[in-house]
């Protein structure tokens, strides 16, 4: 075989694929559950220490709102996301 006609062989098969994958598009699959809004609460992470991000905007947050007492550096991810989704309602931010 020929350089040409096994590169030419090589891309056909990943095509294939590609199509049967289309068809099992993971963001319309209705069964799947895992990429929906879940309650911090049930995080299997919750736990962990706060991310970089969530101090960041919990400072953010916290100072906009007057509220300095609501950044706490010691928060889990979990309570950070409530702290975060209070404050941003406080602050007209939805």
């Amino acid at each position: 075989m020929t350089k040409a006609a096994a590169k030419s062989n090589a891309k056909s098969s990943p095509k294939a694929d590609t199509r049967s994958a289309s068809n099992e598009n993971p963001k319309t699959d209705p069964k799947d559950v895992s990429n929906q809004i879940k309650d911090p609460d049930q995080w299997t992470t919750g736990g962990e220490p706060m991310t970089g991000a969530q101090a960041s905007y919990l400072k953010t947050l916290s100072e906009e709102t007057k509220e300095p007492e609501a950044f706490d550096p010691d928060l889990d991810k979990a309570e950070a996301s409530k702290r975060i989704d209070a404050l941003r309602k406080e602050a007209g931010h939805g």
